[in-house]
């Protein structure tokens, strides 16, 4: 097995570790689970790029690389809904659009037909994993001292301003989600209404 398949592997037990320590009330919980999310999606990151660069690129890669993208962000939005942090139909919205657009491209694929990644999809993803990061650091900084209150607890008006941050990536990362989502149904239409 390959360098960037094994870093996509590595996201798959991220996943499960980071939800393990994220719901576990262990000291630190919060920001060890920021330290996990954020390594995992250095593992995205690294392994698409190394994957380019030495011409690495696999079936197994092609299949599991983002399968492993949407289990770890969208685990972590089911586990902020569980824990409050974030509305369950802001999260609907953004796992029902990556089912829909896995489906499409499993359609695609049954056809022979391979659907390159678009460009508000990576900037969808940016926007999920922002948006993720910031969650986490809004639950984590409290534990973090003076350090943490300097740097992310002076407010904006009535709250301090990484809880308004966050509340905005939110928001960014659905209407990206469910825009890209939209864009790339409609791009590819022919494949789903010749079936009709």
């Amino acid at each position: 097995m390959n360098i960037p398949n094994q870093l996509t592997v590595a996201r798959f037990v991220l996943t499960v570790v980071f939800l393990a320590v994220l719901f576990s009330g262990i000291p630190y919980h919060h920001s060890l689970s920021l330290i996990l999310f954020g390594i995992a999606s250095l593992t995205d990151y690294f392994d698409g790029k190394i994957a380019r660069r030495d011409n690495l690129i696999t079936d197994f890669g092609k299949l599991m690389d983002p399968l492993a993208d949407k289990i770890l962000t969208g685990s972590a939005f089911i586990a902020f809904v569980g824990l409050d942090l974030m509305s369950a139909w802001m999260v609907i919205i953004i796992v029902a659009r990556e089912l829909t657009i896995t489906g499409l491209r499993l359609l695609a694929a049954s056809k022979n037909i391979v659907l390159a990644a678009e460009r508000f999809g990576k900037h969808k993803t940016i926007s999920q994993i922002t948006a993720i990061l910031s969650v986490l650091v809004m639950i984590s900084y409290p534990n973090w001292g003076t350090l943490g209150q300097v740097v992310f607890g002076w407010h904006i008006g009535e709250q301090p301003w990484v809880v308004s941050f966050t509340v905005l990536a939110q928001w960014v990362t659905v209407a990206l989600t469910f825009y890209s989502g939209m864009v790339y149904l409609w791009k590819n239409r022919e494949i789903y209404l010749d079936d009709m």
